[in-house]
């Protein structure tokens, strides 16, 4: 039975989002408790600051490996060991004594979360049609921003419950469940059904050409375009409510937690919004370019705002700021329609981990900047209001540099020919 044919492939697409909605949520989770580790630890924001970074730079360091390991020899596998260790990792992280083992428990939730993204999208390519796929991969981008909506107010509350070891315990243990999960709908089940002959036919082809795809790949103009796209829109907002959103609406605007927490959960209704919306837009207006350059414009803009009122808007401006710049993140799912429409389906496992890479890297670069700066003045000056004053200067940089990598992109148009060679690529 074809896969892309059988009703089998919804059980698919829910396991895979419940996993993926899941292991997402333990990207920024740990943000709620920054506070809290710095206390219970005794450690500077410079260290909280390299502990939310270490898992970023585990995620970026291994998206292309895991390209070329997933286009290799298959994503199934990839992803159940990637939700087990990110299971593993957040247990440990619960029953930490020392620092050194949160950094060791964060590398193995980085790890795990690094085998999500690009083993989700070709796992969806073959259990869907191309038709299918591209609106697919707009809920993918909204299960991702459920997953970091779920790490705010609802898992806050969790932790009031709980207690912050107990909350994030008892997440490594649902991730686990979810690994076991995947073993038995992406390995066992399709077996006794007997729909694993749709699998990659293109398998031996790209052992032979790894070596070859890559040094395309890195002498690609397009391909550094889309990385320097994605570094802008993604880095800043994921490293930003990763580690020192919480902190500056309690720091600056004296908000509880919950309070903070609400904050940043609007920009996550952003993020939920932005994904299908520019997507809709685009396919609506035939282009995927123009939509995504006003979306890196207005987020420039709005990063420079926190510039303008010295690191402290107004609180009904601050909410409509976390709105629009979760919006754009959402909207950073254009980066993989682009490689859809740049690059042959041979390759897009490659391409979307080199593009991802350029997301995460400023996601793992923020944190340490910013708990740098607010080291620094809060021991010269005593201020922690101009040190996320000055610290707001990182996202505007980040985002000027995905603003060129949008407006140096070349956008392609697919004709009748290459879709029908990408159809059959499935």
């Amino acid at each position: 039975m074809d896969k892309q044919n059988s009703r089998y492939r919804w059980v698919v697409f829910a396991s895979v989002m419940l996993t993926y909605l899941l292991m997402a949520s333990q990207r920024t989770a740990p943000g709620l408790i920054t506070d809290q580790v710095m206390r219970d630890f005794h450690v500077t924001a410079s260290t909280i600051g390299l502990l939310t970074s270490i898992q970023f730079f585990v995620y970026t360091g291994l998206q292309i490996p895991m390209g070329i390991l997933a286009d290799r020899f298959g994503p199934n596998l990839f992803l159940i060991i990637g939700a087990a260790l990110t299971g593993l990792g957040t247990i440990i992280y619960s029953l930490g004594t020392h620092e050194l083992v949160l950094f060791f428990a964060r590398i193995l939730t980085g790890t795990g979360d690094a085998t999500i993204w690009v083993n989700m999208v070709l796992i969806l390519s073959q259990w869907f049609n191309v038709k299918e796929f591209v609106r697919l991969i707009g809920l993918a981008g909204m299960t991702g921003s459920l997953g970091f909506l779920l790490a705010t107010v609802p898992f806050s509350a969790w932790i009031v419950l709980l207690g912050w070891r107990a909350a994030f315990f008892s997440a490594g243990i649902l991730l686990c469940l979810c690994s076991i999960l995947l073993y038995f709908v992406l390995l066992k089940k399709p077996k006794q059904l007997h729909l694993n002959e749709s699998a990659s036919v293109n398998n031996e082809l790209q052992r032979e050409k790894t070596l070859v795809l890559l040094q395309r790949i890195f002498s690609n103009p397009q391909a550094w375009a889309l990385f320097f796209c994605h570094f802008g829109v993604v880095g800043a907002y994921v490293g930003f409510i990763s580690s020192w959103a919480v902190p500056y609406g309690m720091d600056v605007y004296g908000m509880t937690r919950s309070d903070a927490s609400q904050l940043i959960m609007i920009g996550l209704i952003g993020a939920l919004m932005g994904a299908p919306l520019t997507g809709w837009i685009s396919s609506r207006l035939e282009t995927i370019k123009r939509p995504y350059v006003v979306v890196h414009i207005t987020i420039l803009l709005s990063w420079s705002s926190f510039l303008l009122f010295h690191g402290n808007p107004p609180l009904f401006m601050l909410i409509m700021l976390f709105f629009i710049i979760g919006f754009g993140y959402g909207a950073s799912a254009l980066t993989f329609a682009l490689v859809r429409q740049s690059f042959p389906i041979v390759e897009s496992g490659m391409v979307s981990g080199f593009a991802n890479t350029g997301g995460f890297l400023s996601a793992v670069l923020l944190p340490s900047i910013f708990g740098n700066v607010l080291d620094h003045f809060q021991s010269t000056l005593g201020s922690i209001g101009d040190g996320y004053y000055y610290g707001f200067i990182t996202p505007v940089i980040f985002s000027i540099i995905g603003l060129i990598g949008v407006i140096f992109i070349k956008e392609q148009r697919q004709d009748a020919g290459r879709k029908s060679v990408e159809q059959d690529a499935f």
